[in-house]
């Protein structure tokens, strides 16, 4: 999973090719659900805009702990899920 992240990173401003919504809850809907309530489409281009190599996970569930938005102030998560049922189609999952 990571390995695929950090490939995209290497090229600058990747593009996703398409984007479907989620259908169905699992930890990477949960996390994009997360990096979209802080402003981002997914963990690539949070890292491209905060030039960051690393994210701050829960070690526990792998889920992110915390993120900065782009004004610089902080969004900090549950080691639980968040993003209820009613909300999962709303997430936004990017193919690159």
């Amino acid at each position: 999973k990571m390995s695929e992240v950090s490939e995209v990173m290497t090229k600058p401003d990747i593009k996703p090719k398409s984007m479907h919504h989620a259908k169905i809850w699992s930890d990477d809907v949960e996390n994009l659900y997360r990096f979209q309530q802080a402003g981002y489409r997914d963990e690539v281009e949070y890292k491209q805009v905060k030039q960051v190599d690393e994210v701050e996970c829960w070690p526990e569930t792998g889920f992110v702990k915390k993120l900065q938005r782009r004004d610089n102030t902080f969004y900090y998560y549950n080691r639980q899920r968040e993003c209820e049922d009613k909300d999962v189609r709303k997430v936004k999952v990017y193919v690159y």
